[in-house]
């Protein structure tokens, strides 16, 4: 199965109107992005971090697992709103992962340390994206729908129903957590003053 983290487009997104924004300019309270007019919330995405911090404290090496991913919540919001754009893709495609699938892919995934959940869950942990044991089955279905859709539409065109998918979704980003990267599909840094920064997005931990 191709493994992929990160996804890419080169053509332009449309963004919709501010919907994090209330009358006043400010943000929304509790909204972290809106993708395809739901919200995804800050609780929501608290929650996430929360359990890969949680996780990673719990593991034999926490300092280093910590000190790199210092941008959690960032990268975690990025793959949340990546994984809706594949869905919306697959949907349009008629191309669904079933539970049987992912099944079969965490049996595999066991299966080759041995049988043992533990190292497994370290594995995960060690990834550029940090996951917690209870998000690898998102995980699992990311990758299967994005292998899905290269197979369908080849790898090298397979950026064009992404593309696409996005446009429709119409992404907006809180600017806590930086900005909506239409040609990376990801959330990327932004300087802004459209809300204020009293809360920012985790720093190291100290001595990290």
């Amino acid at each position: 199965m191709h493994r992929r983290t990160a996804l890419s487009v080169s053509a332009a997104l449309l963004l919709a109107a501010p919907l994090l924004s209330a009358c006043s300019g400010e943000a929304r309270p509790g909204t972290a992005a809106v993708v395809g007019g739901e919200r995804i919330t800050t609780s929501a995405l608290q929650a996430q971090v929360k359990d890969v911090r949680d996780a990673q404290q719990r593991s034999g090496n926490a300092a280093q697992l910590m000190a790199g991913s210092t941008q959690l919540e960032r990268v975690k919001l990025s793959k949340m709103i990546q994984l809706r754009v594949l869905e919306k893709a697959a949907a349009t495609a008629g191309i669904t992962v079933s539970v049987k699938e992912i099944e079969e892919v965490q049996k595999g995934q066991l299966a080759q340390t041995g049988g043992s959940r533990q190292k497994m869950d370290e594995i995960m942990l060690a990834q550029r994206v940090p996951l917690a044991p209870g998000q690898v089955e998102d995980e699992i279905r990311f990758q299967l729908l994005f292998t899905k859709l290269s197979d369908r539409y080849g790898e090298d065109k397979v950026l064009e129903p992404l593309a696409k998918a996005a446009e429709q979704l119409h992404i907006e980003v809180n600017p806590r957590y930086g900005a909506w990267d239409t040609r990376q599909i990801t959330v990327g840094d932004q300087q802004t003053s459209w809300i204020s920064q009293k809360t920012r997005p985790e720093q190291p931990p100290a001595g990290a």
